[in-house]
């Protein structure tokens, strides 16, 4: 794997249906990016689109969400430069501890550092999410990583 780079860039009124459509059809939560399009980056490789991915915030913890990296582009290195990048957004904005949810790819986030954990173990702020709450199943893996 080589070492990749990327930009991110806030999700806007002229990304928001391109982000809604790979979320779509990567079998991702999509339908609260509207409602909350300040969680959401796009990224870049100079000019072209790699992936999109967020975090929402609930005060030193956030919810890692819909990491996906267009299909062209896998294999490449740019899913473990977005998810360094989110952590670092995150870390930046005083996130501690990253959760997340996945039906898919609990094997590319335990590389990346993140550990299975009990759902019943995530803070409640995590747990009233809309994406614990109705958009990912239950049989989704919850995994947690300390940013600190």
């Amino acid at each position: 794997m080589t070492d990749v780079s990327i930009t991110l860039r806030p999700v806007d009124a002229e990304t928001v249906e391109r982000v809604e459509a790979l979320l779509k059809a990567n079998d991702l939560p999509y339908r609260d990016v509207r409602t909350k399009p300040e969680c959401f980056v796009t990224a870049f490789s100079e000019t072209t689109f790699v992936g999109v991915g967020g975090v929402e915030r609930y005060g030193s913890n956030g919810l890692l969400r819909s990491v996906v990296v267009t299909e062209s582009n896998r294999g490449q290195g740019y899913g473990t430069a977005l998810v360094g990048a989110l952590e670092d957004r995150a870390r930046s904005n005083g996130v501690e501890t990253l959760y997340l949810l996945t039906t898919t790819a609990s094997a590319f986030f335990q590389r990346e550092g993140y550990d299975a954990v009990d759902r019943e173990a995530v803070p409640e702020s995590i747990q009233q999410t809309t994406e614990f709450a109705d958009l990912c199943p239950n049989s989704a893996i919850c995994l947690k990583k300390n940013l600190e």
